[in-house]
């Protein structure tokens, strides 16, 4: 809830003051280009406002029979005491490095494929989702080897060994490239794309019931404000 809130608002904003600026200078800016930049800063905003919830579900979801937080306050607590306030953001810069082409080819690809899609009768409306889901389902498979370095950089740490399969889990303390290039020493090139086909399951419904939800939600408040 908190990421799309953020993420909305900011995209909003920033395609506004893009819109502003140009008009002010007298600019042409592509629509493609604008709707990529405001994507690329909306991802940015929503994915360092929320890290540390995304670095604690990876975390929760990591656990196995013995578990290592007894709870949400819990995890705060001991992540505060044994890493420090830095804790709840490792491996930020793989997710920033991750969100900034995904969310910008995704918003560039929906704001293309949205009047092509138009046409497209779906039992609930127009083709929104369609978009939603080619965009995402693109933009997800072009960054996805970020994503699997942000979630073995969330797992590191003093706690690394109590997660299922940690104590066969490298100890990646050398950035994001130096974790890519260990995954690709260990695993070779296709270790980076783990769990593609199941994210993409989760994120092409996903990203087509939240574009769909937010075109409606759009029309809904431009008519209160016609009113």
């Amino acid at each position: 809830m908190s990421y799309g809130a953020v993420q909305f608002l900011a995209y909003r904003t920033a395609s506004q003051a893009i819109d502003a600026l140009t008009k002010e200078q007298g600019l042409n800016v592509p629509g493609a280009a604008k709707s990529f930049v405001s994507g690329a800063i909306a991802g940015t905003a929503a994915t360092t406002v929320t890290y540390p919830l995304d670095l604690l579900r990876t975390r929760f979801a990591a656990q196995g029979t013995e578990r290592v937080y007894e709870g949400l306050l819990a995890s705060v607590r001991e992540i505060t005491r044994n890493e420090g306030s830095t804790g709840f953001y490792r491996g930020l810069s793989a997710g920033v490095g991750q969100i900034v082409p995904y969310m910008g080819l995704f918003f560039a690809l929906y704001e293309g494929l949205k009047p092509v899609m138009a046409d497209v009768q779906l039992p609930l409306g127009s083709g929104d989702a369609v978009a939603g889901i080619t965009a995402s389902v693109m933009s997800k498979t072009a960054v996805f080897p970020l994503d699997t370095v942000r979630k073995r950089l969330q797992v590191q740490g003093p706690t690394r060994q109590k997660y299922v399969g940690g104590h066969k889990t490298p100890v990646y303390d050398q950035g994001v490239s130096g974790t890519i290039r260990t995954i690709v020493r260990r695993e070779g090139s296709r270790g980076l794309y783990r769990g593609l086909g199941v994210s993409l399951i989760k994120a092409a419904p996903a990203s087509a019931v939240t574009m769909w939800t937010y075109e409606r939600a759009l029309n809904v408040i431009r008519t209160l404000n016609e009113e």
